[in-house]
């Protein structure tokens, strides 16, 4: 199905908004790349001793890192039309800003609620951060240059998910696990500085058009009920929760179609076959991908007996891969199909998953290894070029809107993965700490999670091949 014209004008066209400010904008985008998912993952390596400190089970500690994914989803949209609308550096720095503030906080939690509360604020600036930190770049470079740049940018997240466990690792060991938040608070600093130094004016695209905020309002409540819903299974309010919250969205797809400045434009979803298969598969490759550490992370430290840096520095080698090869795979996707490059990518994924249903407390390290390399490489093939399909499938008023849903579906993909991680938890252990006695019961919750993960990358792969050409050369 060829994309809707209105929809899609000047897409492809090379832009040149922001030439002098490329490099620059580059520097600080990949800082802020980096910044979110080391903090993500710095964090799930230090859960243990945050639990035992805090006295919380496995379900109360996996609302530290669902938390902050929750809100991250809940805001990313909305804030990315406002971004749109009233400026994309403002939108930046006030992130930034604000991710300082909640670090802070985090950093001086005296109790797991207020750890969570911090993780909360530090949703709402992650998601004012990736509204418009990939829309800055694709204004910044022309399309023959945006594979590379989108592949450099993804490279900086992976490199901060692949030092994350190792240093995180470190830190807890060597000052405690609240040293994590102050690295995170001091490192937010450097782009804050260097865009009010460096960038000079100010880009909204969408200047002077209304801002949905009864569709906002729906949105976000839909999401709440889902994701809320998700985890409470599978009691009886869990189901009900999930039902609301498709009802909910239902209406809010209803008025979506009614307003003149959607908050979401869900012609995007109807007219532009490459946007909503592109963005669909990400929703499947993240919520088959998220929860890998998390449960990688419990089991080598439970199950295989080893310190929070050993068990880092095993998690290491899934980011290390994709950090190295997505500048290259970025590269590749400037010049063949997208569809192809992506989907051998879910392909390698889905591999990688079914090596780890097999885990049990003999498997021995080269295993483990290997199964995280072949992961790390078939995302790395998987993200950029899917990302790059998406950005370039879209007019340049709708960049912030289309960074902001690639980023949304990304988010709900995480929120799924620790949402099925949490069920299987709940299921098969209940809401109670994780001591010896249970550990042969962890060790089938996680083949569990990765036999229904692998089953949702096979299906991703459909979706990935169902979208058509996203090149006209």
């Amino acid at each position: 199905m060829p994309a809707d014209t209105d929809l899609n004008k000047n897409v492809g066209q090379p832009s040149s908004v922001l030439p002098r400010h490329s490099t620059a904008l580059l520097i600080i985008t990949s800082i802020s790349a980096f910044i979110s998912p080391f903090n993500t993952s710095s964090i799930n390596i230090a859960l243990p001793l945050i639990g035992k400190e805090f006295n919380a089970d496995a379900i109360t500690l996996s609302w530290v890192a669902t938390s902050l994914l929750l809100t991250t989803a809940v805001f990313l949209v909305p804030l990315g039309r406002l971004a749109d609308i009233h400026g994309m550096k403002k939108m930046l720095i006030c992130g930034l800003t604000i991710y300082i503030f909640s670090a802070l906080v985090g950093a001086v939690s005296g109790s797991i609620a207020l750890l969570i509360t911090s993780r909360v604020v530090q949703g709402v600036a992650s998601a004012m951060i990736f509204s418009t930190s990939t829309a800055l770049l694709v204004l910044a470079y022309p399309l023959q240059q945006r594979g590379r740049v989108l592949g450099i940018n993804i490279a900086c997240v992976y490199t901060g998910l692949s030092l994350g466990p190792f240093l995180g690792g470190l830190l807890t060991q060597a000052l405690g696990w609240r040293s994590i938040f102050w690295l995170i608070a001091f490192l937010s600093l450097v782009p804050v500085v260097m865009t009010l130094c460096m960038i000079r004016g100010e880009w909204a695209e969408a200047s002077g058009e209304k801002f949905d905020l009864p569709g906002s309002v729906i949105y976000g409540a839909g999401l709440i009920s889902l994701m809320l819903g998700f985890a409470e299974l599978p009691a009886w309010y869990g189901y009900a929760a999930v039902a609301a919250s498709l009802l909910i969205l239902a209406g809010f797809v209803m008025h979506e179609l009614k307003v003149d400045s959607p908050v979401l434009n869900i012609r995007l979803f109807m007219h532009n076959r490459v946007f909503g298969l592109s963005n669909l598969a990400a929703l499947v490759n993240y919520a088959a991908t998220f929860a890998v550490t998390f449960l990688l992370s419990l089991y080598l430290q439970y199950n295989k007996g080893m310190t929070p840096g050993e068990a880092g520095l095993i998690i290491l080698v899934m980011p290390l891969m994709q950090a190295f090869f997505s500048p290259l795979t970025g590269r590749l996707s400037d010049r063949f199909e997208a569809r192809l490059l992506a989907s051998g990518g879910m392909g390698l994924t889905m591999v990688g998953l079914l090596m780890l249903v097999f885990l049990n407390g003999n498997t021995q390290m080269p295993y483990i290894v290997a199964s995280l390399l072949i992961l790390g490489l078939g995302f790395a093939l998987f993200s950029p070029t899917n990302t790059n399909a998406i950005m370039s499938s879209v007019e340049m008023k709708a960049l912030s809107i289309a960074s902001a849903t690639l980023a949304t579906m990304r988010l709900i993909g995480q929120m799924l993965s620790m949402g099925i991680a949490m069920l299987v938890i709940s299921v098969v252990i209940g809401h109670v700490q994780i001591t010896p006695v249970l550990y042969p019961q962890f060790m089938l919750c996680t083949q569990v999670c990765f036999i229904i993960f692998s089953l949702l990358c096979f299906g991703g792969i459909f979706a990935s091949l169902a979208r058509g050409r996203a090149r006209n050369n």
